[in-house]
């Protein structure tokens, strides 16, 4: 793989930020005042560039809950 350029580093940096407080990408995106739609455009193009991404945190939608009787 050739380096990356400043731009590919950016969203790069900004993808791997991301998974690593393992915030959801649109959690991410509003703390950091950027849309949800630039990050996953930049994700994707990465991909297709074949540049390793980070995976994506995804938070459970759904918990067990136990009910007492």
């Amino acid at each position: 793989m050739s380096e990356l350029t400043s731009t590919q580093a950016f969203w790069l940096g900004h993808l791997f930020h991301a998974s690593s407080r393992e915030l959801a990408l649109c959690d991410y995106a509003a703390e950091q005042h950027l849309t949800l739609a630039e990050l996953m455009t930049w994700e994707k193009r990465l991909q297709v560039q074949g540049i390793d991404v980070p995976p994506r945190h995804r938070p459970a939608r759904f918990v067990a809950v136990t009910v007492a009787s």
